[in-house]
């Protein structure tokens, strides 16, 4: 499975998009209401069965009972003079027209309703389905996609093509309206009324689209475009009061801010209406721009010189003993912070019983407030984890001893392995893995975090590093390994280290990651003389 799932370390701000759920948050828990949702259509199908061999019965009696009536009505005397025929219209009265009430009044539907509120407790929420919808809106920007493509399925890796309603815009329009959003408001409004204009039927009406268009549009600024869109409302929909009033309003705004009001003719309409507004809301900084730009691979260059300094090489950490025969396959990433990649660190075997283990665990994953010190979700990270002890899986055990022996630091006071599934649209974005100063009072007795070793458990992902000037870009294979240094050897942060998860686009991206802390580390890793040592 294809995916564009991109880690970055970035040394500038971030901007935060305000995205909370559940099950959006993980592919692999979302994987279960796929067969949720089989079980629903199989129990549906045997509704429609049964429902389909009680209506052909009844059928079939209507059919006889057409047949009967016609030959009594043809002459009723006649037919009752025979005592068979008086005997079975009793009978048919008083016990084969009851038993055709029965049938009719029989709930077929029982079965199916009964399964449908059984499983109506697995269902996602109105957050869920909000957070997804936010999170397609964040992959439009990050990767630059326009609404068009992404209506019609057109995304980079996709498997699968599947294609956005009507309906499925417009919602996507509103639940951007409701929060504020007006730039995808109107993106996807566009979309609507586009998609309408092309034909297709709905139950949604271009005066509903524009609506929230012409009034997103005004919140946006652009007051003249809001009049054009607006007048289009009213001559759509003239008993639109709420439009006549707006347009009223807005007249006398671009009248008090000395602009004329010309009104266009239809072909500005058609124009209009296929306009895609290219405006970044107000808090849009440009962080985020260097985090998209690196997110879709954009200018991420290294000089001829620096590469040269980076090697491949067989790492058995001064011959360990576990390394002698079986050394690891060792790579150079980047320079300046050191970042080395490990082939083939973990084996398929390994990789499926770890993410066997983690599935049923895997919770919204959490972040320390710097302010409490208290663990809490945060919008920034959307992704669900799980904490692996190793005294309890073996598989953990044998994992963490290999980093221990490729890396040579201890690995008692080291946390737990860390399971992470990212789901749609699943990131993390730009952060430290070690505290600042103050640290935080629960690293009093381990110290801070001195190391990253982050394992890939997915097909090919990407590395991204943004520094003072210095990007970096490298296909991450399945089992393939990254490991970094948080802190200079004085203990002091390496604010170089600054990196993040990008949007995951398509597919569903698993990682895990080992944090291992400054104690136990002492003569292992020495301070340095200087504090950039």
């Amino acid at each position: 499975m294809k995916h564009w799932a991109l880690f970055l370390l970035l040394a500038i701000g971030c901007n935060v998009w305000q995205i909370e759920a559940e099950f959006f948050t993980s592919i692999g828990q979302m994987t279960d209401l796929i067969y949720v949702e089989k079980d629903l259509v199989k129990s549906l199908k045997e509704y429609i069965k049964a429902e389909e061999s009680k209506l052909t019965e009844i059928k079939s009696w209507a059919e006889k009972m057409d047949q009967l009536t016609h030959t009594s009505t043809s002459d009723p005397e006649g037919y009752l003079g025979h005592p068979v025929n008086a005997y079975k219209l009793m009978k048919r009265l008083n016990t084969d027209w009851l038993k055709l009430e029965s049938l009719v009044l029989q709930q077929t539907s029982d079965a199916f309703i009964a399964n449908l509120s059984i499983q109506r407790e697995n269902f996602p929420t109105d957050e869920d389905e909000s957070g997804a919808a936010k999170a397609l809106l964040r992959l439009q920007d990050t990767y630059r996609l326009d609404s068009e493509s992404i209506s019609k399925g057109k995304l980079p890796g996709a498997q699968h093509v599947v294609s956005l309603t009507v309906e499925d815009c417009f919602e996507l329009g509103k639940i951007a309206y409701n929060d504020g959003d007006y730039y995808h408001t109107v993106l996807w409004m566009q979309q609507t009324l586009r998609q309408l204009g092309e034909g297709e039927s709905s139950v949604v009406t271009q005066a509903e689209a524009l609506d929230y268009l012409s009034y997103s549009v005004y919140q946006m600024g652009d007051m003249q475009r809001a009049i054009e869109l607006t007048k289009r409302l009213i001559a759509v929909d003239p008993t639109h009061l709420r439009a006549k009033s707006n347009l009223h309003y807005f007249k006398k705004l671009l009248h008090e801010e000395g602009q004329s009001d010309q009104r266009m003719d239809e072909e500005f309409y058609q124009s209009q209406s296929k306009k895609e507004v290219d405006m970044r809301p107000d808090n849009y900084i440009s962080e985020r721009d260097s985090y998209e730009a690196l997110c879709r691979g954009e200018g991420i260059k290294m000089t001829t010189r620096r590469q040269s300094r980076l090697f491949c090489r067989y790492h058995n950490n001064n011959n360990h003993p576990r390394l002698i025969i079986a050394p690891i396959k060792e790579e150079d990433e980047w320079d300046s912070p050191h970042i080395v990649r490990y082939h083939e660190m973990l084996s398929d075997a390994e990789m499926e019983k770890i993410k066997e283990i983690a599935k049923p665990m895997l919770a919204r994953a959490t972040v320390r407030d710097p302010k409490t010190g208290v663990l809490t979700v945060a919008n920034y990270r959307v992704s669900k984890s799980a904490w692996l002890a190793d005294d309890e899986y073996p598989v953990v055990n044998r994992v963490n001893k290999r980093i221990g022996d490729i890396t040579g630091l201890e690995m008692e006071t080291a946390e737990l392995l860390q399971v992470a599934n990212y789901g749609v649209g699943g990131q993390y974005e730009p952060h430290f893995d070690f505290s600042r100063r103050p640290f935080d009072s629960n690293l009093a007795t381990l110290g801070n975090r001195l190391a990253t070793f982050l394992n890939y458990k997915e097909e090919p992902d990407a590395f991204r590093e943004l520094g003072t000037g210095n990007r970096l870009a490298t296909v991450l294979n399945y089992g393939t390994s990254v490991f970094w240094y948080n802190l200079f050897k004085s203990g002091e942060g390496d604010y170089r280290t600054r990196h993040a998860a990008c949007p995951v686009l398509v597919g569903s991206k698993w990682v895990s990651n080992k944090w291992i802390h400054e104690r136990g580390q002492e003569f292992k890793r020495p301070c340095g003389l200087t504090e950039v040592d």
